[in-house]
């Protein structure tokens, strides 16, 4: 009889074995019973000799992060750090950029590190389809959704990016605004991107407005350089937009100094609309309206869930509430606009 045994009988997972065995506290006691009750009619004993082998097996939990620019991460890893310690594990930070494949860095990490569970910030779904099924470590998705997905070791925790985008559009739409811009992500390999993008076509269609994207659409990183480049491209093509909707505060910070730079003022001659809601945002002048995130939410519920996963308990998926702030940096477009005569 031996661990994996005892896992293949009992149905939970050789770590949640492990745990239970080496009296780990992080396990639901429907599984420590479970457990237990196949150690007993077996008779089984731990290997001291074979547990002290491994001993060089880490009790760390690890933190995927997509991209080394965004804000709000920053915010959601700070308090993930925290809570982190408090549970009484070590936590390992990896960074990769936004276009980076993290489920082939959590295969890494899991096969040096052998993590008790990760936590990815930022992720692509189609990475998770290609090779995620090999990866056998409880596992949250911070930020996006992975219920599409159907994985039993992956939970996670997110914001309605679709409503969201959606309602901040909508915002700028019911304040007279008809020539919009949008800055955003690789849709084609950020989610919430993806996700974001169609909220905006649903803004346009309530509306009954067309929405041409090879027009209207800037591609950009979710950085405030990119967000400055993506700005002057989407300014050649539409020179007489009224208000721009960026997919991060980050992007929405670098369009407002290019819009300067062209002479531009905000919001007189363009509103401005971000997303995430940052600290940096409240300070700017003018202070940048946005569609915020619950960072403090998204980081103590992701805990929890991957804790509870840890315990052998099954995946779970949660959206957190997102909320509108007018901020300074958009107003209703006026009366007399040249775009009200046409």
């Amino acid at each position: 009889m031996t661990i994996k045994d005892i896992a293949r009988e009992s149905g939970y997972a050789v770590g949640t074995v492990s745990r239970v065995l080496n009296h780990h506290p992080d396990v639901s006691d429907a599984a420590r019973a479970k457990i237990m009750a196949v150690v007993k009619k077996h008779h089984f004993t731990l290997n001291n000799n074979a547990k002290h082998l491994k001993q060089q097996a880490n009790t760390g939990i690890a933190v995927i992060v997509k991209g080394t620019k965004n804000m709000l991460f920053g915010t959601i890893l700070e308090n993930l750090q925290g809570l982190i310690k408090r549970k009484g594990y070590a936590c390992l930070i990896y960074y990769i950029d936004e276009d980076d494949n993290e489920v082939e860095q959590a295969l890494q990490v899991s096969r040096e590190r052998r993590p008790m569970g990760i936590l990815f910030l930022g992720s692509s779904l189609r990475y998770f389809r290609e090779r995620f099924d090999e990866l056998g470590v409880p596992c949250v998705l911070v930020t996006n959704s992975a219920a599409p997905l159907g994985f039993d070791n992956l939970s996670s925790v997110s914001t309605d990016d679709e409503a969201a985008a959606q309602a901040a559009v909508e915002h700028l739409l019911s304040l007279g605004h008809r020539r919009i811009g949008v800055l955003g992500g690789k849709t084609e390999l950020s989610h919430a991107a993806a996700a974001r993008f169609v909220g905006c076509q649903r803004a346009f269609a309530s509306h009954g407005l067309p929405f041409d994207a090879e027009t209207q659409y800037q591609a950009a990183r979710f950085a405030m350089p990119s967000g400055y480049t993506a700005m002057e491209r989407l300014l050649d093509r539409m020179p007489d937009l009224t208000a721009v909707f960026a997919m991060s505060d980050v992007m929405a910070v670098g369009a407002i100094r290019a819009l300067h730079d062209r002479g531009l003022r905000v919001p007189e001659d363009v509103s401005v609309m971000g997303f995430d809601g940052i600290e940096l945002g409240r300070y700017l002048t003018p202070q940048l309206a946005t569609v915020r995130q619950d960072g403090d939410t998204l980081a103590r519920r992701s805990m929890e869930l991957l804790l509870r996963s840890i315990g052998g308990e099954p995946a779970v998926h949660e959206q957190t509430p997102f909320l509108l702030i007018p901020g300074e940096s958009v107003r209703a477009l006026p009366a007399n606009h040249p775009q009200n005569n046409e």
